[in-house]
């Protein structure tokens, strides 16, 4: 009687855990799926804080920045319908015993800011994921010495068909979002955000303090200058970034700031301010941009000019690299610097296309899905495409979550009503 007391016990506990740690990697691996280049991004950040770069570049991270989603997203469903059982607990073990120690690490040193672990969709600080990981790590064991106990909702028949979906449903949800923009923006320039909102500081809190820093050249010597000490023009623009020179409270939007490469003055209050609609496009590094489709972003500036909308392209690359872009592509539209981080959390593609009105964000399109001659047809005022996109991040879950499910369900039930009805049907007639 002790013994089955146990028994239930330990089985109870290893499919508790089982469920814990396979709603976590489903999380883990969708929010990292939806963001491929998010993750990509992630990785980059990895490899300079652990000096890998010339390891951890190109392909490699392009396809750790795909495979990995999968794999976490593949986890934790064989977790929760008890399939793959062997291969789930040695991988969920594997991956435990890996991150625990590489993010007590990053909890010591802190090289950088946080892990990435549930990307943009949920952010915690490195000891908080530490924490985590320490207490997940006990539960991976759990299932791993008792993964004889936990229960199983599919049948070992059908069980590869399940894993083959799986698998390739997350990579085709993470091309998806590759080619487009992720389906899920959990970023502070999502559609309907207004900018200048997000860049407010409540009354009576101490902000962060940052600079802005330009690395300028002359003579064949570089030096690094603020906006105080900013030099002449006979010194060459090289770069700029922002750095954080005391810590305070930090609003979600902290770095948004348009230097403009014209004037050499910061336009940004009149820019978001701007009760007309103005198009930003963004090309976080102007030389690694697709110029496949620059035709139809000249055509977009054109109907700007037309029309009397605002139109520049933000950037973080050199103005040498810029004026090679102008001389490839003819372009004529104002260019802006920006900080490089910020560019690639604003838009998932490079170059991609955002609409704004008085700071609020309308509309966001990625390089192949740019609005052309067939959609601008008139004054935005008088198009759809001049009213804020409607998106519902409920909805867009809500049919990811069918276009999973239902095939999954069908197996299931095929499972359920032939192939265990079949099985019932010959242990019965060899009795």
């Amino acid at each position: 009687m002790e013994i089955d007391k146990i028994h239930i016990v330990e089985k109870v506990w290893v499919n508790f855990c089982c469920l814990l740690l396979g709603v976590l990697f489903v999380f883990s691996g969708f929010v990292k799926a939806v963001d491929p280049l998010g993750l990509y991004y992630k990785i980059g950040d990895y490899s300079i804080a652990f000096r890998m770069t010339s390891f951890l570049e190109g392909k490699l991270s392009f396809l750790m920045s795909v495979a990995l989603p999968a794999l976490e997203f593949s986890i934790g469903v064989f977790l929760l319908l008890g399939i793959r059982r062997k291969v789930a607990a040695l991988l969920v073990l594997l991956f435990m015993i890996v991150m625990t120690p590489l993010t007590f690490y990053l909890a010591l040193a802190n090289p950088i800011s946080d892990c990435g672990c549930f990307g943009d969709a949920w952010v915690l600080t490195n000891w908080q994921t530490f924490g985590k990981n320490a207490v997940l790590l006990i539960v991976a064991i759990s299932v791993f010495k008792w993964q004889r106990l936990q229960v199983r909702f599919i049948t070992p028949n059908v069980e590869w068909m399940i894993s083959m979906y799986t698998v390739l449903f997350v990579f085709a949800l993470s091309f998806y979002c590759l080619q487009n923009l992720p389906i899920l923006d959990f970023r502070p320039y999502k559609i309907g955000k207004n900018i200048r909102v997000g860049m407010e500081i409540p009354e009576g809190v101490k902000p962060s303090v940052f600079e802005s820093r330009f690395v300028l050249e002359k003579n064949g010597e570089r030096r690094e200058f603020t906006l105080e000490d900013y030099p002449d023009s006979t010194w060459t623009f090289i770069e700029s970034r922002t750095i954080l020179k005391e810590k305070g409270y930090e609003p979600s939007i902290h770095d948004f700031s348009m230097m403009s490469l014209d004037t050499w003055e910061d336009i940004t209050d009149s820019v978001l301010a701007d009760k007309g609609y103005t198009f930003l496009l963004v090309a976080h590094r102007i030389e690694e941009a697709d110029d496949s489709n620059i035709d139809l972003i000249n055509e977009i500036y054109d109907y700007c000019v037309d029309h009397g909308y605002g139109f520049y392209a933000l950037t973080s690359s050199p103005i040498d690299e810029i004026a090679l872009w102008r001389d490839k592509t003819g372009a004529e539209y104002p260019f802006c610097q920006m900080d490089d981080i910020m560019l690639k959390t604003i838009i998932r593609s490079n170059p991609g296309l955002l609409l704004i009105k008085d700071g609020t964000v309308l509309n966001k399109w990625s390089d192949v899905n740019l609005p052309d001659e067939y959609v601008l047809t008139d004054r935005l005022e008088k198009l759809p495409l001049g009213q804020q996109k409607q998106v519902s991040d409920v909805r867009t879950i809500g049919y990811v979550l069918l276009y999973f499910i239902i095939p999954l369900l069908m197996v299931i039930g095929l499972d359920v009503f032939v192939v265990k009805r079949r099985e019932r049907s010959r242990m019965k007639k060899e009795i």
